[in-house]
């Protein structure tokens, strides 16, 4: 069981609270500054839209778009499909209307603007199409190979996935300038994140004309490199598999939820997932083992509760149990139960885990990883990578965003516990060599920030 009342890496106070937000404010605008892309006059617009795919997250886009006033075509294989997508939009909008949050008449009108269509032809008159199926490859291939057949010329083609390969996508297509990730964040008619991903043929304006339709979708569009996971996700690997290693060494869910959001986090990693549901995230492990490399310890206790038939929120039990009709996750005996004999089984010898210790295995892991990326060149400055996780991840912005909350640890001790983590865990805390860098040479990611004309208010 983990310790209580440990402090936590950093205090805060009222003046450095509004420094911090007044970071975050500035990282919205640098986020839009882009060298080398055309300017997009502010009254550019798509005139129609075409979502494919009416799931949640088809839907929640589909919402985004109305809401602005974008004619849009939900598209999806079956009657059935496309009218239980319109079902639950519709829904949405009669609860905002209920709460008070959305007048009835406009809710109407946003109705008006969606219809549905079961023929990927549908798409001709769009003047962007974004892709929402589910994250397969092979799926999501034979669906821009018809978008390519149908899609007028000059159409832009957003894929909202949340890791694949971006050029492999636009490969199906013979167009791949027209190709470029849109990968939205759920719900996405509320969630205000957008990573904006070009593929290495994606025209400038193509992607100019990404981050605009962002902006005018009142989202805050941060442009992310073709990498696995991009930004936010590729760093949230690094943060579940810390979580899911706690776990297996002697913590339980309720305590590192617990320690996390004392911190300021909007949810810890296992309200999340159990939120989100478990079964995607058990198929996304699956398919990792199949191709994982041998030379390190990996955590499969994310398959336990899948395993035991507890698939988060929707089924009543996940990490947690739920009662009917109420979404608040209650610390289960069960799960813990089952939690110990996991460690047992998998000879793990469990022990006391500080909440000192919680906290900086998860968040020092998030840290390091940033600094990978920001070496890979897949986020352009630390400011985006702050914005990513307060608008996106739930990180708190009264704390300024990951980077700016380490470089107030200072990177000298950042690095030292990571140091000691690789010491103690192996390969997956091999220490950035950024971080090394700016560590050993006692500066800090803002030093980056104002390198590329940005920096600290």
């Amino acid at each position: 069981m983990s310790q209580s009342g440990t402090s936590t890496p950093i205090a805060d106070d009222s003046a450095d609270e509004r420094k911090a937000l007044d970071y975050v404010q500035q990282a919205y605008r640098l986020a839009g500054d882009i060298p080398g892309l055309p300017d997009v006059s502010e009254t550019w617009r798509p005139m129609r839209a075409a979502v494919v795919g009416a799931g949640t997250m088809g839907g929640g886009i589909a919402m985004a778009l109305a809401n602005v006033g974008i004619p849009v075509v939900l598209i999806d294989r079956s009657t059935e499909d496309v009218l239980g997508g319109l079902a639950k939009i519709k829904a949405t909008y009669a609860h905002s209307v209920r709460s008070g949050r959305l007048k009835q008449s406009a809710a109407d009108r946003r109705m008006r603007s969606i219809t549905t269509a079961t023929d990927i032809a549908a798409v001709a008159r769009a003047d962007i199409v974004i892709e929402a199926v589910f994250e397969d490859l092979p799926l999501k291939l034979d669906v821009f190979g018809a978008l390519d057949r149908h899609a007028k010329k000059g159409a832009i083609l957003g894929t909202n996935t949340s890791a694949l390969d971006i050029d492999a996508i636009a490969a199906a297509t013979s167009r791949p300038e027209q190709v470029i990730g849109t990968h939205f964040f759920s719900p996405a008619n509320v969630m205000r994140l957008l990573e904006v991903i070009p593929g290495a043929k994606t025209a400038p304006l193509v992607e100019a004309r990404v981050m605009a339709l962002g902006r005018l979708l009142g989202k805050v569009p941060v442009r992310a490199g073709n990498q696995y996971g991009f930004i936010g996700n590729a760093m949230l690997l690094d943060y579940l598999r810390q979580a899911d290693f706690l776990l297996e060494e002697g913590s339980f869910p309720s305590e590192v939820d617990r320690v996390l959001k004392k911190f300021g986090l909007a949810m810890g990693p296992y309200t999340m997932s159990d939120m989100s549901g478990l079964g995607v995230l058990a198929e996304v492990k699956r398919k990792e083992i199949l191709t994982r490399t041998d030379d390190r310890r990996h955590a499969d206790i994310a398959l336990l509760p899948v395993d035991l038939g507890r698939l988060g929120q929707k089924t009543g039990a996940g990490w947690y149990r739920y009662a009917e009709g109420d979404r608040t996750p209650q610390r289960d005996p069960e799960m813990d139960r089952h939690i110990v004999e996991y460690s047992a089984r998998t000879g793990v010898q469990r022990r006391a885990i500080s909440d000192e210790e919680i906290l900086k295995r998860c968040l020092y892991a998030l840290v390091n990883r940033a600094a990978y990326l920001l070496e890979q060149g897949v986020a352009a400055r630390p400011s985006d990578i702050d914005l990513v996780y307060v608008t996106g991840y739930g990180f708190p912005a009264h704390k300024g965003g990951l980077l700016y909350w380490a470089d107030s640890i200072g990177l000298a001790d950042v690095l030292a516990d990571v140091e000691r983590f690789h010491g103690q865990h192996g390969v997956w805390w091999e220490p950035a060599p950024l971080l090394v860098r700016l560590g050993r040479a006692g500066a800090t990611f803002a030093n980056l920030d104002a390198a590329a004309g940005g920096g600290q208010s």
